[in-house]
């Protein structure tokens, strides 16, 4: 399993995220590109701890069970639904979304969250939380067929 802490991945992910352009459509869902990278902006700034998220009831109630089916080696589903927080209805500037998710992508180097609690898994494991975050963001990038 491939993890955003392992630096060959960082980098495959930031040369993917590079060659992200405006003109990009997605193969599914409902977001545009920017929508795409603001979105995951917003999940990587929660993962990195600069945003706090307080673990919703469903999640309290089945979050742990789901967060194994999540740890497959397999690509996340599409359309799966999102924590609400990270539904994305503005239509944010590429340039700034690009550059500000790529600087990012670069924080997890020196990952400071080891007390990680997602909004629907609850506490993470630096393990869990490497594999979910690059799981996470293949699955936007395929989105948009990078």
């Amino acid at each position: 399993m491939k993890s955003i802490f392992e630096k060959t991945t960082r980098n495959e992910l930031i040369n993917r995220v590079s060659s992200l352009n405006e003109n990009c459509t997605a193969q599914w869902g409902k977001m545009n590109v920017s929508q795409m990278m603001k979105h995951c902006t917003q999940w990587d700034e929660m993962a990195l701890g600069k945003k706090k998220y307080k673990q919703s009831f469903l999640g309290k109630l089945i979050g742990k069970w789901a967060i194994k089916d999540m740890m497959k080696d397999e690509p996340m589903k599409k359309n799966l639904a999102t924590v609400s927080s990270f539904i994305i209805k503005s239509n944010p500037n590429f340039t700034e979304e690009k550059k500000k998710w790529i600087k990012l992508l670069n924080e997890y180097e020196n990952f400071p969250n080891d007390s990680f609690i997602h909004p629907f898994f609850g506490a993470m494991t630096k393990e869990q939380t490497g594999y979910i975050v690059y799981k996470h963001i293949d699955h936007h990038l395929r989105q948009f067929d990078v």
